[in-house]
């Protein structure tokens, strides 16, 4: 299995819209983070698919690492 890349140490803020389906880069490799751009493809890793329950700024994962994928956790502070 291909461990993931971390993308940063910090997470992600970004402005949801409700029911908007957003696709979240989990290889870390994405030059557009925090979503996936396809660079996945080499790897066994893909986008992690989630809807925004309702609008709202939201913090997507960098470190990768988050037991709540897509949203951060707090693991870049473990890890």
């Amino acid at each position: 299995m291909t461990d993931p890349v971390r993308a940063g140490d910090a997470p992600i803020a970004f402005e949801v819209k409700e029911g908007k389906t957003y696709f979240w880069c989990a290889c870390g490799r994405s030059k557009k983070q925090p979503f996936c751009d396809g660079s996945h493809e080499v790897t066994d890793l893909s986008p992690v698919a989630w809807t925004a329950p309702k609008s709202k700024t939201v913090f997507f994962c960098a470190c990768k690492q988050t037991a709540g994928q897509p949203l951060c956790d707090g693991s870049h502070n473990k890890t």
